[in-house]
């Protein structure tokens, strides 16, 4: 196998690529993922609810939002809106946070990185939507960027669960 010297093949062996097609119009899929009494009706890891506290969408605007289990644990996390094409992409740095939306290491691995830089894209196709979203971590250091990579799998079984809660939600509106 040839080694590759190119500096975009190697940020697309660290990117997390995720793609997940709904049966519902690519502009209902956008507002279920921006508008604040949508998202709480399904956002977020499978067996938690969510609460929306602030939604700015616009460049440099702000998502913030708490996760809470059966159990009562919250996680909080933040979006900061790099770019929106409304209803095409979506760009933003996500990150765990405290109630005040204050960087905070992940709850469940403290070596996580801080921000992770998100692109979601949303395309129709006879009224079907896919979503692609791609995250690769940002001001990162090296033992970040390899947990990210080794959270993979774990990555991958929470946005199935999310986008299965959302499956759910469009069938229902």
């Amino acid at each position: 196998m040839a080694a590759r010297s190119n500096a975009a093949a190697d940020i697309a062996d660290r990117e997390l690529v995720i793609t997940r097609s709904f049966d519902a119009p690519r502009d209902l899929v956008w507002r279920a993922l921006t508008e604040p009494e949508r998202l709480e009706q399904w956002w977020g890891p499978k067996g938690f609810t969510s609460r929306v506290h602030k939604l700015e969408l616009r460049p440099g605007g702000t998502f913030l939002f708490c996760h809470r289990s059966s159990e009562g644990r919250e996680m909080w996390g933040k979006w900061v809106y790099r770019e929106i094409v409304t209803p095409e992409r979506l760009v933003i740095v996500s990150s765990f946070t405290d109630e005040k939306g204050n960087l905070a290491r992940n709850p469940f691995n403290p070596n996580w990185p801080l921000e992770l830089l998100g692109t979601s894209t949303f395309t129709e196709h006879r009224g079907r939507t896919t979503l692609t979203v791609r995250m690769v971590p940002i001001n990162a250091t090296e033992s970040e960027r390899e947990t990210f990579l080794d959270g993979f799998k774990f990555m991958e079984e929470g946005f199935t669960g999310t986008f299965e809660k959302l499956d759910k939600y469009l069938a229902s509106v």
